[in-house]
């Protein structure tokens, strides 16, 4: 087996990264690279839980604007996101990597209920963990659904899939003169305003010395490359990296 970073993770992905180049939905090419990054990493022995969102086909906090009311927008979501997990399953599978999803809302037609010793087990026998509908309450995004189910299934990190290499001083496309974090501090991150994840998420990795990776993922082998170590995309930890 090979050397690893890291034995466990939860790898984060947005709805946003299913779309491709389209302008909502979900590209089957980009969920298939997608799947076979995630079987690579599989395939080296890791234990792999995953958090999607469902911004491609559903916002509930946007909905709020259009006169839809922010619960019932935020389930709708939720929706999106199990629709999103079914695809990362179908092409999980297609690739002869066994799969559960779990969702947090109760779909027992197409999901297992979120249970945590269940999910830890699948996690041990090398089953890819697939965990839709966000936390299954209103008011809370799929970051901290993604940090709430790392600490739950004691992931080592969260790694979390951007179309960026990694966190930077201000948006890399707008301004050519950002700057790109190697290291940063959970601190930093929220004095700072930084779109790694939300205040509350980081918060919770904070809190329970959870280490976060934000790295880009549309680069073939760069999932691989974190686990094994190599200076991938920024790391989010706890030292106070600015002084």
């Amino acid at each position: 087996m090979a050397d690893l970073a890291f034995r466990r993770i939860l790898l984060k992905l947005s709805g946003e990264a299913l779309m491709g180049k389209k302008p909502f939905g979900i590209d089957p090419e980009v969920v298939r690279f997608m799947a076979h990054e995630i079987k690579d990493a599989r395939d080296l022995g890791v234990e792999i839980g995953i958090v999607v969102g469902g911004g491609n086909i559903y916002r509930g906090l946007s909905a709020s604007d259009q006169g839809i009311d922010r619960v019932m927008g935020d389930h709708m979501g939720m929706l999106a996101t199990i629709i999103n997990a079914l695809a990362i399953q179908n092409y999980l599978e297609k690739l002869d990597v066994v799969t559960r999803v779990q969702s947090a809302i109760s779909i027992e037609a197409v999901a297992e209920p979120f249970i945590r010793r269940r999910a830890i087990r699948h996690l041990e026998k090398k089953r890819v963990v697939i965990f839709a509908a966000g936390t299954g309450s209103p008011y809370f995004t799929t970051d901290t659904a993604a940090a709430l189910r790392a600490i739950e299934i004691e992931a080592d990190a969260i790694l979390k899939g951007t179309k960026v290499d990694g966190v930077y001083t201000a948006d890399p496309a707008k301004h050519k003169d950002a700057v790109k974090y190697e290291q940063i501090s959970y601190l930093d991150v929220v004095k700072k305003g930084l779109k790694v994840m939300d205040f509350t998420a980081v918060t919770l990795c904070m809190e329970n010395k959870l280490p976060i990776i934000v790295f880009n993922l549309t680069k073939a082998g760069n999932l691989k490359r974190v686990l094994l170590g190599e200076n991938v995309g920024t790391k989010v930890i706890g030292e106070d990296y600015e002084k």
